[in-house]
Parts: structure tokens; C-alpha cells; sequence
């Protein structure tokens, strides 16, 4: 087998690992789940520890797949926000706060009072999972944490720096712009942000082309050299080549469109993130997606084959059954931090199945209402990336919520893919992926779901 590129996606609930040969197909793949905890309500946390081990055993099961084949080089993709505070080694102090998290809420504040001109540069709306909020209620509530840290490092950016203890920290542009500290007219950290959070800008690492070479690693597939990497998002898309609107609906939903700039806005309802080069794109984005209905099969008792079978027997509609699927809040836009799930519109007549169609339709009506935000007024097929993207009838069903053809991408990782991208250009190796495109899904015109819609919106 020639050379390959391997990519590794340290996702919320699991890490894959994906190899690409100089063709751009995939040879081999691994993936290893991994939980997070709830400490308190409202809480997610993760050990880097426990992020490490799963890649240690993902890299341990791609090496005997790969057999005596050379990999030349590891890109990393993560899930985006979060905070991760080090040592001078690198080594975490505490657990890592996760983008679900909600405890820095009442931190928001400290951006609502900066001056328009700053906020608006901020340019994105506020969650309290984003790692400035989370910075800023550490600081808070643990400050000697903080006064022993050194660096500030991203999901991604600290398990790479557990393979090369003792380097300079590092993230890159596409993680640094999610964390509201990033100022985008700029194009750079934002003192007055920092300023806000009551922090030093010294625990900020340097912000590192996301293909440049970090180091070199000593792995189970070899000595590796180890590329920076970036945020799962954009890494999504440049796996999947998409030029017009991308939906990646896994554990939560993302909705993208590359944009030239970003625009300065003291209330927006998109975020504006930087990509993996020198670009941006806009992103409608969705706490509660594929894990919904992940949740909505434990109620039911019904497997993820099973739901989506049973969801497939009841018409438009779920015979009046409403679901919404906010289970632990949103970002703004299209539902609020403290809006939560229900299924609403029970009769004695509801069944199982009309509650799982209820549930099947309700994320993709939130996908449809973050879509709308959007403000796409082109007729080009969508791009689906994402678990849902192995689903018919929710592809359809997405379809139909659009009233747009959707286009599956049979990507397994598209992130991972992404990174294993990156760590072609760190060393030199330009390298075009195989994108498995699915059959294109028109809508069917069916009414029936957009009286459907109106009643979700309704409530």
C-alpha cells in the first residue's frame, strides 16, 4: 500500500481515525466512543485522559489494518469551544469544559456590557458553552485553577499537545474564532474581550496556520509528524468540497455557507467563523440534533433501525403530535438557552410511532428554522454530511422540510477526512478526497408536512 495521511476527529462522543492514500480514498478507519460527564446540571465535562486513551486504541487498531504502510503525517479536528487549561508541560489542570456547558450563563453579562464597537467586532452571538464565558466563570470560581495555568488550549489543540509534552501551545484561526474572544474585523484576539473576562492575555496560545507542523510523534503507526489542525466545522467542509450550503446533522446540527468576510454585528443571529485558510463562512447552528433522537429511542425503547422504521409508517404530521426537540436549550435564533423538549397535541389515539414521527420531525423543522436564517435564496442542491446522511427517510424527510433537493455525501468522517487534508499540505501532499455522492432527494411536495411546520413553529 503507498503512503497515507491519517486524520483524527476527537468529536463529543466518540474520536475516529481515518487513513487516506495519495488517491484521496479510504483504506482504513478506526473509531472509539468516549462519554463526557455531568457533574452538576448543566454541566459537561471531559478528562483529556480519556480522550488520549481513545485515540491511543483508534491509532492502535488503524496501525494493524495499515500493516508496514508509511503515514506521513497526523491532522487533528475537534469539537469547537470548550476550554482546556495547562501547565508549563502541557499537562491539564482540571477537566475540560465542553461546549454543552451552561454553568457560565450569567458570565454572558460581562460581553453584554462591553461597548457596541467591541461587541459588534465579536461579530457572533454569545453561548455560555464558548471557551470565553467558560474562562471567565473558571476565574471566577476557581481561581487558583487559573493562577497555575500557563495556556489555554482547544478540545483538539490539548489532546495533540499530550503527544508532544513540553511544546509551544498552539490553535489556529479556526478554532481561536469560536471562542468569543476573537475579534473578526481584526482578524485577531480581542483585548476587550480578554479585558471582560478578567483575564490575561498571556494564557492565550499562538494562533498557528492550521497545517503547520507542531511536532514530531512517537505513535503506534510510526514516528509521525503532527500537523496543528482545526475546528471540526470548516474541516467538514473542506472534506466535502462544498461551494453552497452544507448541513452536517450528527450529535447536534450545523448549517454553512462560506461567506467572503464577516460582517460586524452586536446581536446576530449567525456565527461568523473562520475557516481552515485564509476565508470565512456564516453558520446557523443547533444544540440538539442526532442527539435527540438518540434520546427519544431510550424513552421509547426502540432501537435507531427501529425508530426510524416506525417513523416511516405514520403520514405527515404524526397525527397532530408537535415535538420540540430542545432538550437542553439553544444558542438563539431559533430557540433560547432556556427553552426545553416536549411533545405536545397527546391524544388517547397517539402511538408509538406517531411520537417517533413527531420526534423525526421535529429536529429537521429546527434544521428548516436555522435554514431559514440563512436567508438562501438560490435553488441549489443542499449538501448533507452527517449520520443522517446513512438515513432515507430522514433525508427525505429533510427534503421535504427544504422544499430543496438535498444530496447525501457518503463521508463517513467528513472532519476526520479534513484533517487528514491538513496533514497532507503540513508535509507537502496535496491531496483530493473521494466524495461519494448519494442520490439526489427532491422534495415531494408534500403539504401536509408544511402545515406540519407552521403548527411546530406555532408552538
Amino acid at each position: 500500500m503507498a503512503d497515507v495521511l491519517v486524520g483524527a476527529d476527537l468529536g463529543t462522543s466518540g474520536l475516529k481515525v481515518v487513513a487516506l492514500d495519495p488517491t484521496g480514498a479510504v483504506v482504513a478507519e478506526a473509531e472509539h466512543a468516549h462519554g463526557y460527564d455531568r457533574p452538576a446540571p448543566g454541566w459537561a465535562e471531559c478528562d483529556v485522559a480519556t480522550w488520549r486513551a481513545a485515540l491511543d486504541r483508534a491509532l492502535a487498531e488503524l496501525a494493524a489494518r495499515l500493516g508496514d504502510t508509511r503515514v506521513r503525517a497526523l491532522g487533528f479536528s475537534g469539537q469547537m469551544h470548550g476550554a482546556v487549561l495547562v501547565d508549563g508541560d502541557g499537562a491539564p489542570l482540571r477537566p475540560a469544559v465542553l461546549w454543552p456547558d451552561q454553568r457560565a450563563a450569567g458570565e454572558l453579562d460581562r460581553w453584554r456590557a462591553l461597548d457596541a464597537d467591541a461587541r459588534a467586532a465579536l461579530a457572533n452571538p454569545l453561548v455560555p458553552g464558548m471557551t470565553g464565558p467558560v474562562l471567565a466563570w473558571l476565574g471566577r470560581h476557581e481561581p487558583e485553577v487559573v493562577d497555575r495555568a500557563t495556556a489555554l488550549l482547544l478540545p483538539k489543540d490539548a489532546l495533540r499537545a499530550s503527544l508532544l509534552p513540553g511544546t509551544e501551545p498552539l490553535t489556529d484561526r479556526s478554532d481561536a474564532s469560536a471562542t468569543l474572544f476573537w475579534d473578526v474585523v481584526a482578524d485577531d484576539w480581542s483585548a476587550a474581550a480578554l479585558g471582560a473576562a478578567g483575564i490575561a492575555g498571556g494564557l492565550l496560545p499562538r494562533v498557528a496556520p492550521s497545517a503547520e507542523v507542531a511536532g514530531t510523534a512517537w505513535l503506534p503507526v510510526g514516528e509521525v509528524p503532527v500537523v496543528v489542525g482545526g475546528a471540526d466545522t470548516p474541516l467538514a467542509m473542506l472534506a466535502a468540497g462544498a461551494a453552497g450550503v452544507q448541513i452536517n446533522l450528527g450529535t447536534g446540527a450545523q448549517l454553512l455557507r462560506s461567506r467572503r468576510e464577516p460582517t460586524p454585528a452586536v446581536d446576530p443571529v449567525l456565527h461568523a467563523y473562520a475557516d481552515t485558510a485564509d476565508g470565512w463562512y456564516a453558520m446557523a447552528a443547533l444544540q440538539n440534533g442526532g442527539s435527540v433522537w438518540e434520546w427519544a429511542c431510550g424513552v421509547l425503547g426502540l432501537s435507531l433501525t427501529d425508530f426510524v422504521a416506525a417513523a416511516a409508517t405514520v403520514p405527515s404530521g404524526a397525527g397532530g403530535v408537535v415535538f420540540r426537540p430542545f432538550l437542553t436549550g439553544e444558542r438563539g435564533g431559533v430557540a433560547g438557552p432556556d427553552e426545553r423538549g416536549a411533545w405536545t397535541g397527546l391524544s388517547a389515539g397517539t402511538t408509538r410511532a406517531d411520537l417517533a414521527r413527531a420526534a423525526a420531525e421535529g429536529v429537521v423543522f429546527a434544521v428548516r428554522a436555522a435554514f431559514d436564517l440563512l436567508d438562501v435564496t438560490d435553488r441549489e442542491p443542499v449538501l448533507l454530511t452527517g449520520g443522517a446522511a446513512r438515513s432515507g427517510i430522514l433525508t427525505q424527510l429533510l427534503a421535504d422540510a427544504l422544499g430543496l433537493p438535498v444530496r447525501p455525501l457518503g463521508l463517513r468522517s467528513a472532519s476526520a477526512v479534513g484533517a487528514a487534508l491538513l496533514a497532507g499540505r503540513g508535509v507537502g501532499l496535496d491531496v483530493d478526497p473521494e466524495r461519494q455522492e448519494g442520490p439526489l432527494v427532491e422534495p415531494s411536495g408534500e403539504a401536509h408536512l408544511e402545515e406540519a411546520f407552521a403548527r411546530w413553529s406555532a408552538r
